[in-house]
């Protein structure tokens, strides 16, 4: 049996450096399910790590969750959905906090949530309850624009008096750094880039690529019986001409000097 602490501090691991990519989430799963056993302390490093980490590294376990979500389905070991389903509000306000810090990844929660819906991980009326918890985090409150293009000679010392601790810490939290910024621009980039790839994907045992170029088609017209008929003279005038050049090559082979 591993140990408890390394199999705990390698999860943690994974998990800080998770990106958009899925094979990162992929791996996170798959060892999260192999120490199944463990579950509700692997549990307890994802709700740890979603309060602790930026929020760029919050969104990436945001979409591992799903993986994990859709995945520990799969292989029948519910206990993973049972407890996600259990904290799934105190997962969105570490992701996306109401108090505007986190309006960046009000879409990732949103994107999300769609996904455990369509897995049935979530029920409908969770999902409504939870999207009227969102509808006022996707504008960030925490510090205007106009807060950071004032005069400081002339708001210093208001900004001094007024500015409390936790105003301090969520100013702080609402401004990433440029490295963020560009990371999250590239992990954006890559989710995209693979939604446009997953959008011409059809499941071939169902037959929805022909119900949908069936449903494209339009129906049989008299322009169409014209059009086939036209198509169909073409094609037996260049099949005389390519009989006629044919015969004058094989005259011209026969014919004795």
């Amino acid at each position: 049996m591993a140990d408890p602490f390394e199999v705990r501090m390698k999860f943690t691991h994974q998990l800080q450096h998770l990106n958009a990519s899925v094979n990162s989430a992929q791996k996170a799963a798959v060892y999260a399910l192999r120490h199944q056993d463990m579950d509700e302390d692997l549990h307890s490093c994802i709700l740890e790590q979603l309060e602790k980490n930026n929020m760029n590294n919050r969104a990436n376990i945001m979409f591992f969750i799903e993986q994990l979500c859709d995945m520990a389905r799969r292989e029948n070991h519910l206990e993973f959905v049972r407890m996600v389903q259990r904290d799934i509000l105190r997962i969105i306000d570490a992701v996306a906090p109401s108090d505007g810090t986190g309006a960046a990844n009000v879409k990732v929660v949103r994107k999300v949530l769609s996904g455990l819906l369509d897995k049935k991980v979530l029920s409908p009326q969770t999902i409504a309850e939870l999207e009227d918890c969102l509808k006022d985090r996707d504008t960030a409150t925490a510090l205007s624009p106009d807060t950071h293009n004032s005069n400081p000679t002339s708001t210093t010392n208001t900004n001094n008096k007024d500015l409390t601790p936790t105003t301090t810490k969520a100013s702080a939290l609402s401004r990433p750094d440029k490295r963020q910024i560009e990371q999250r621009i590239e992990e954006d980039r890559e989710r995209h880039k693979r939604l446009r790839e997953s959008i011409w994907a059809v499941n071939s045992e169902e037959n929805r690529e022909f119900e949908r170029l069936w449903e494209d088609t339009s129906d049989i017209g008299e322009d169409d019986f014209v059009g086939a008929e036209d198509d169909a003279y073409e094609r037996r005038r260049a099949v005389r001409e390519v009989e006629f050049v044919y015969s004058q090559k094989v005259h011209l082979v026969d014919k004795p000097l």
